[in-house]
Parts: C-alpha cells; sequence; structure tokens
C-alpha cells in the first residue's frame, strides 16, 4: 500500500507545528510527510504502524517518527470509554534543528536524539509522563512558548530509553509518493504562489513551474495539498491581509490591492469565506485587545492536506490520511 504524502503547515512565524487531536477513535491512515514527527497518544489502545514495525500501544505512548517513514496508529478501544482519545502531535524540521545543535552547545543533545530517532523511536513510560506534564506549554497560544517546551522535551528525550522501531531500509523505495516526484513539483509552486501571490496568477505559469498539464497539477493539489489551486491561492493572500488588517491602518480597499485581490467587493466575499467574519470585524478584533494569531494554524485546526477527503476524493489518494 503507498503512503499518502502529507504537507504539514508551519505558518510563517513558526519553527514548530504543534496539533491537539481529540477524536472517539484513531483511525488507520497511511502517510509520511519530509518533517520529524513526535507523538504522545492518550486513552488509546490499538496498533501501532512505525514502517515495517507493528506494535501494540497503550495509553500514554510515545514516539518519535524520522522523516518520510511511512506511519500511523489505529486504535480499537479506548482506555476510559467515557472520555476522547488524544494524541499530541508536534511536527519540526531536522535541518534548524541540527543548526541550533552547531551554534549552542546547550542543545547539542538535539543532533543525538536525531541519530537516534532514524528507525522511528518508541519511549517508556517515565518519558511520556514528561511530555504530559509540559502539556501547558506545548498547548500554549504562545508560538515562542510551545517552541521552548519542545526544545526542552526532545534534549530531555535524547537520553531516554528508547526502542528502534523500522529496519533501517524500510520503505527506502516508497517515501517521495506516488511516483517520487510529486512533493518536488508542489513544492516548486508552492514557492511561486509565496512569493507572488500580490499578483495575478495564471494556472499555464503554475503548471509550467511543475511541469505538469492543468489536470495533473489539479490532482496534485487536491492529494497533496487537500484543497483546490484557487482555494489555496485564496487562503494565502487572507493570510496576508490578516497581517496587514492587524499591524497596519492602511484602508480595507489597499490591504485588498496589496493582497491580490482588486476588487474589493470580491476581497470581502472571499475574506469571510475562510474567515467567517468580515475584514472590518476582524480588524476591530485587534483594535479591541482581543488579537487573534494568524501567523500559524489552530492548534486544534488540521492543515488541509491532512483533513480526511470527501469519499469521492479517496478513490485519488488511495488512503485516509492523517497528521
Amino acid at each position: 500500500m503507498k503512503a499518502a504524502y502529507e504537507h504539514v503547515e508551519f505558518g510563517k512565524s513558526c519553527s514548530v507545528r504543534v496539533y491537539h487531536r481529540r477524536l472517539p477513535r484513531i483511525p488507520f491512515e497511511w502517510h509520511h510527510h519530509p518533517e520529524y514527527e513526535l507523538t504522545l497518544t492518550l486513552n488509546s489502545q490499538g496498533k501501532r504502524y512505525i514502517g515495517d514495525s507493528i506494535s501494540d500501544y497503550s495509553a500514554n505512548d510515545l514516539v518519535l517518527v524520522p522523516p518520510d517513514l511511512p506511519h500511523t496508529w489505529a486504535s480499537n478501544r479506548s482506555a476510559d470509554p467515557s472520555a476522547q482519545q488524544v494524541a499530541i502531535v508536534v511536527w519540526f524540521e531536522g535541518d534548524w534543528a541540527r543548526r541550533l545543535a552547531d551554534c549552542c552547545p546547550e542543545y547539542e543533545p538535539l543532533r543525538k536524539l536525531l541519530r537516534r530517532a532514524a528507525c522511528g523511536l518508541a519511549f517508556e513510560k517515565e518519558a511520556s509522563a514528561g511530555m504530559q506534564a509540559r502539556l501547558g506549554e506545548l498547548l500554549s497560544d504562545s508560538a515562542r512558548v510551545r517552541l521552548a517546551a519542545t526544545l526542552d522535551i526532545l534534549c530531555t528525550l535524547a537520553d531516554a530509553p528508547g526502542e528502534p522501531l523500522a529496519s533501517p531500509t524500510a520503505f527506502n523505495d516508497s517515501r517521495s509518493g506516488p511516483t517520487g516526484h510529486e512533493p518536488e513539483r508542489i513544492n516548486r509552486v508552492l514557492a511561486m504562489i509565496d512569493a507572488r501571490f500580490a499578483e495575478p496568477l495564471r494556472l499555464s505559469e503554475l503548471c509550467s513551474a511543475a511541469n505538469v498539464t492543468e489536470r495533473s497539477l489539479a490532482r496534485y493539489f487536491v492529494q497533496h495539498i487537500g484543497e483546490s489551486v484557487s482555494r489555496y491561492i485564496t487562503r494565502v493572500r487572507v493570510g496576508h491581509a490578516c497581517r496587514m488588517l492587524a499591524d497596519t491602518s492602511l484602508p480595507i480597499s489597499v490591504v485588498a490591492a496589496r493582497s491580490g485581490f482588486p476588487n474589493v467587493a470580491n476581497f470581502n466575499r472571499q475574506f469571510k469565506s475562510v474567515k467567517q467574519i468580515t475584514p472590518s470585524t476582524y480588524r476591530s478584533q485587534f483594535s479591541a485587545g482581543s488579537p487573534v494569531d494568524e501567523s500559524s494554524p489552530r492548534l486544534t485546526e488540521r492543515s488541509p492536506s491532512l483533513q480526511k477527503p470527501p469519499a469521492r476524493q479517496r478513490k485519488v489518494v488511495g488512503v485516509d490520511r492523517c497528521g
């Protein structure tokens, strides 16, 4: 079974992505992504699949998964049937973690941990309890607090007992998606959108960047990003507009134009479709002293590509997906 490629969104001002997942049970959703993933699973029992490793897991399960190793959890029951199952998922990139270890000897344990995690690591209950004690910080509204807690937890785990999971050669040939080129092509398109979102963007230009047909690009976006090309561009533009509405006093017409919406009426309509409020109401929340952090996804919100696709789209993806 091919593992689905996942696009994890961090936001423009975050080094780690924390996802607080709560649901009646954890379904089998076979996937991979280029980030490290630290997952704490609470009130859940079932099977854990990491590469070619299949193991039973129980409540308070703590696992570190390396980049691009297919994985999933699949629960069969809750430890406490009256409560939801919970997964605290932390994604981070290995490049900045290694650079931090290079610059700051205090974070040298990060390098050791990443080496140990090459095949995935399942930690003992003591390490799980230590992470649970930091949940208040991990789930903080402050990105800086979440980052500090993550770094402390990772450094602590560097010396914590852990069981390697997958074989060293597990799934070497299946980590890049169905053909091995889709993630690279998608990343080129995402980079173009990020650099030129305020300009008119033609689908033909995006297709040229990815060297694919319009039909293939549309399919790639549904499969890897979880939404259409136009919807993704709208979300990028609305995100830029949110920052301008919060940080400046520019007229809404100027905010709209600088965010890629030459028509104010269309801007108001598209903004409301994404944020469920109008641009003026959004701005008033900040002036009233109740800011909302729009630099990163909400802790309880999945990235579009991490959401379960509609039944009609699952035939394209092949398997259900999760983060």
